[in-house]
């Protein structure tokens, strides 16, 4: 079973920038798409973004479009999302989590999930 260990999150001003990476152990890394979702305090977890196996078709939720960027590096098992122009409603616990699925779609199905890091956004 794939194993996950995000890491990258903390505190950031409104408009700032980060860099979550999510460490994958296991050799079907590169077999699956990636998701990332996030958990507000208070909310359900919601769907963030998601990347094909090969990094070549990506899926975001509207409220990130423009601003995240999902990425992966297939020979380091790691995904990336890169975040940009953070805002305060981005204050969440974000997890990522291997997908059932070979390919990113708008209805991910995720499997195995990552214990997740906190993203404070200040305003």
């Amino acid at each position: 079973q794939v194993q996950l260990v995000e890491s990258g999150g903390g505190l950031v001003q409104a408009g700032g920038s980060l860099r979550l990476s999510c460490a994958a152990s296991g050799r079907t890394f590169s077999s699956y798409a990636m998701d990332w979702f996030r958990q507000a305090p208070g909310k359900e977890r919601e769907f963030v973004a998601s990347i094909s196996w090969s990094g070549g078709r990506t899926y975001y939720a509207d409220s990130v479009k423009g601003r995240f960027t999902i990425s992966r590096d297939n020979a380091k098992n790691t995904v990336y999302l890169q975040m940009n122009s953070l805002k305060p409603e981005d204050t969440a616990v974000y997890y990522c989590a291997v997908d059932r699925m070979r390919f990113a779609s708008a209805t991910p199905q995720p499997g195995s999930w990552g214990q997740g890091t906190q993203v404070t956004v200040s305003s």
